[in-house]
């Protein structure tokens, strides 16, 4: 198997797409492999497709897509302006708090950091906020949305290590609330320092607060719903995500009345690319998935960890550490789907919770998208934002230094994770 990842590794380096280098290398495995038959590939491909736990993804990403267009993005900016018009830095706390309510939306840190940039860079570039400093905290902002349901990343996780989504969903609520104080009280203490000033004195009133709230309220009554159906067994994942779309379609049609029917074609193509990327790359990943298994290299890690230390969360940092440091390189999606049947065995062994472990590994993975050298939404931002990487790096180690700091405390005390999940599921 080593030689497998010394050719995926290769391939990445050459410039081959992601799902290429993986199903390619993954076919050498097979090859080298006399035991068994070169029919077993084309099998796993075809047979990874056939969950209907899957059916969650395309789903919810439709989901997304129509909420986006219904009008909904509009009234949480509004909700999220009121929320936080009081505070230093207000257009950056803005983003912060958008970015929370939009979890439940987006689904997508990439998704949501490209619309904030459009959105809401423009306005603080005009208010006099740095253009770099406008990039960092819009970008390390979007990875609340990879905590708040329903993410993607946990789907994946969820669906490849057999565990609970409605766990997971509900595991990462208390991580995103986190993640949101910790980034709010970086952008106030990085705000006073540079003089942006609050947008208004006081608070907003209970009057102002409550209408804004309620043009909001389908949005935020997303992730509810979907946690209480799953809670209760009214639906299973899939069938959440189904649900998911059609309300998306009966909130821009019936109540909103801005889901036109071009806004709908164009949510339908932009679902089927990204349903298209995401399921390629699954399908071909289970022929590396295959290959680790047969290789036993989830028991050779175990022992090699054990070995390092007896404390689970010695062992926890470590993994995440390396899961940071990968996420650098390689697209967080492609981690999610190539380690997580190796790495949730091993924490079973050692005692952690793979609730708790999977909504760390998620966020800790989706951090990659904001460094360099393979920073997707980093790129993504700073284009929109017209800044250079140095720029968007300088003002980025306050954020990060507040999003570690939830990760080392999410490690430590894991009730801030599981309790959730323990006191809705028992």
């Amino acid at each position: 198997m080593l030689e497998v990842i010394i050719i995926f590794a290769l391939f990445l380096i050459m410039g081959m797409p992601v799902a290429f280098a993986i199903g390619i290398s993954g076919f050498f495995f097979f090859m080298q492999e006399p035991a068994l038959p070169y029919t077993m590939p084309v099998q796993l491909v075809l047979s990874e497709t056939q969950s209907f736990t899957l059916l969650a993804i395309p789903m919810f990403m439709l989901a997304g897509n129509l909420l986006n267009n219904t009008g909904i993005t509009s009234r949480l900016l509004d909700l999220a302006s009121v929320l936080a018009g009081h505070l230093y830095g207000t257009l950056a706390q803005v983003t912060v708090v958008l970015s929370t309510l939009m979890g439940g939306v987006s689904g997508s840190a990439i998704a949501d950091s490209s619309m904030q940039a459009r959105i809401l860079g423009p306005d603080m570039t005009k208010k006099g906020y740095e253009k770099g400093y406008s990039a960092a905290i819009i970008g390390f902002s979007a990875l609340i949305c990879i905590a708040v349901p329903p993410g993607i990343g946990l789907v994946l996780y969820g669906n490849i290590g057999e565990i609970s989504i409605g766990r997971l969903f509900t595991g990462g609520i208390v991580p995103g609330l986190m993640m949101m104080a910790f980034l709010m009280i970086a952008v106030t203490i990085t705000s006073r320092k540079k003089g942006y000033a609050p947008e208004r004195e006081e608070m907003a009133s209970i009057d102002e607060i409550i209408p804004t709230f309620i043009k909001s309220i389908w949005a935020l009554l997303f992730p509810v719903i979907l946690i209480v159906g799953l809670r209760f067994g009214l639906m299973t994942p899939s069938e959440a995500g189904s649900f998911a779309a059609v309300y998306a379609i009966v909130i821009g049609v019936l109540i909103y009345k801005e889901l036109s029917w071009q806004r709908f074609v164009n949510s339908v193509k932009d679902t089927i690319g990204d349903v298209g990327m995401i399921i390629f790359l699954i399908s071909l990943s289970s022929l590396f998935s295959y290959g680790i298994v047969w290789d036993r290299i989830p028991v050779i890690l175990t022992s090699f960890l054990l070995n390092i230390s007896d404390s689970p969360q010695v062992i926890f940092l470590i993994i995440l550490t390396f899961l940071f440091f990968l996420g650098m390189f390689i697209d967080s999606t492609v981690i999610i789907l190539l380690l997580t049947s190796i790495l949730v065995p091993v924490i079973t062994r050692i005692g952690i919770d793979p609730v708790h472990f999977g909504v760390v590994m998620v966020i800790i993975c989706a951090m990659g998208l904001l460094t360099p050298p393979v920073g997707v939404a980093m790129y993504s931002v700073c284009s929109v934002m017209e800044c250079s990487v140095g720029e968007y790096m300088k003002e980025s180690y306050p954020f990060l230094l507040a999003l570690f700091s939830v990760i080392i405390l999410l490690v430590f005390f894991p009730q801030l994770v599981i309790f959730l999940p323990n006191l809705i599921f028992n």
